[in-house]
C-alpha cells in the first residue's frame, strides 16, 4: 500500500501542476518596462500584449518603470509576487551592462529572476544628425579628430550601446566625442533629429522612418551583416572597424520562483504568438528586427556568454562604476 502511495506522489504532484498552469491566469496580467513608452520593446511587448489577451482571456497591461539605466523597473519585477501575474520585458543592458556599471544593484541579475523567452535581436546602426559632414565612419573619425571635443554623441542612460560604441571608437581612435545621456530611446532620437546631439545608435525599428525622411543619417551598421530594410549601408566591419560592434536584444522574464509550469506556458505562448507568419511580418520583420524566440535556458545562455564580452569592451573603454 505504501508502495502504491509513493508511486502515486509524482502523478499527483504533475497533475496539481497542471491544473495549476491550466488554472492561470486568473486575472490581469502586468508586464513592467523600465524605459520610457515608445522604445522598441515597448512597442513589441504591447503587440505581443494583445495576442495574450485574446489567448489568455485576460488583460495583459503593460506598465513603464522608467529610470535610472531600468533599475527602477527591474527592481519593481524582481520584488513582485511570483505568481505569473507580474513579468518583466525589458533588453540586454538589464542583465548584462548594469552589473558593470554599478557598485551595487537591488535586484540579483543572476538570481533574481526566470528567464521565460528571447524575443527579438537587432543589430544597431551609428547615426548622426544630418548637418555632420560625414557619411561613413571613415568620415567620422576624420571630422572627430580634426575638431576635437566639438561632437556629442548621445545615450539611453549609462552603458547602454550607444556609449559602448563611441567610448570605444574615443579608446580606439584617439578621439574626444563627448557624452550626453538622455531617459530612454525616444527622447534620444528626438535629441538627434532636433540637432540637440550630433551622433547616436539605434535599431531599424525605432531608427527607420527617420533615416527614410532624411532627419536623420545612417553611417553604418555595427552588426556582421546589413540590414535588410536598409541594404546600402555597409557593416563597421567592411569599412574596417570590426570593433565597433552594437546589437539589442528583447527578453521576457519572471521574478525567481515563478512555477515552472506558469512560466513554460507563458514562453510557449509568445513563442507561438511570435512565430505566427502575419505577426512576424508585422511587427518584427517590418521593423527591422531578427526573430529569435528561444526559450528560457537559451536566453540564459545569452546572458552568461554576453556578459562575458561586455565586461571586457566597459573595462576597455574605462567606464567607472557609479
Amino acid at each position: 500500500m505504501r508502495r502504491r502511495a509513493l508511486l502515486a506522489a509524482p502523478v499527483l504532484a504533475f497533475a496539481a501542476r497542471a491544473a495549476r498552469a491550466q488554472s492561470w491566469p486568473a486575472r490581469p496580467v502586468r508586464v513592467i518596462i523600465p524605459f520610457p513608452p515608445g522604445g522598441g520593446i515597448d512597442i513589441l511587448v504591447r503587440a505581443v500584449g494583445a495576442e495574450l489577451s485574446s489567448r489568455w482571456g485576460q488583460p495583459v497591461v503593460v506598465e513603464s518603470r522608467a529610470g535610472a539605466s531600468g533599475i527602477i523597473g527591474a527592481e519593481a519585477a524582481a520584488r513582485s509576487a511570483p505568481d505569473g501575474y507580474t513579468l518583466l520585458g525589458t533588453v540586454n543592458q538589464t542583465f548584462t551592462t548594469n552589473r558593470f556599471l554599478f557598485r551595487t544593484l537591488p535586484y540579483d541579475p543572476d538570481k533574481g529572476f526566470t528567464p521565460v523567452s528571447l524575443m527579438v535581436q537587432s543589430d544597431h546602426m551609428l547615426l548622426a544628425h544630418p548637418s555632420v559632414e560625414a557619411d561613413d565612419v571613415a568620415g567620422l573619425i576624420r571630422l572627430a579628430k580634426g575638431k576635437p571635443g566639438s561632437l556629442t554623441y548621445g545615450s539611453f542612460g549609462s552603458g547602454t550601446q550607444p556609449q559602448l560604441v563611441y567610448e570605444a571608437m574615443n579608446q580606439h581612435e584617439k578621439l574626444d566625442i563627448l557624452h550626453v545621456p538622455y531617459n530612454g530611446i525616444a527622447p534620444l532620437m528626438l535629441a538627434t533629429t532636433r540637432g540637440e546631439v550630433m551622433l547616436a545608435t539605434g535599431s531599424a525599428s525605432v531608427a527607420g522612418e527617420l533615416i527614410r525622411t532624411g532627419k536623420i543619417k545612417a553611417l553604418g551598421t555595427a552588426g556582421s551583416r546589413r540590414i535588410g530594410q536598409f541594404p546600402q549601408v555597409p557593416t563597421t566591419g567592411e569599412q574596417g572597424f570590426p570593433y565597433i560592434r552594437a546589437s539589442i536584444w528583447y527578453g521576457l522574464f519572471a521574478p525567481a520562483g515563478t512555477p515552472d509550469e506558469v512560466v513554460q506556458r507563458i514562453g510557449n505562448d509568445v513563442r507561438e504568438v511570435l512565430n505566427t507568419p502575419a505577426f512576424t511580418q508585422a511587427q518584427v520583420t517590418n521593423r527591422g528586427l531578427d526573430l529569435v524566440a528561444s526559450d528560457g535556458p537559451a536566453l540564459a545562455r545569452e546572458i552568461r556568454d554576453e556578459t562575458a564580452s561586455v565586461g571586457e569592451i566597459i573595462r576597455a573603454a574605462r567606464i567607472e562604476p557609479q
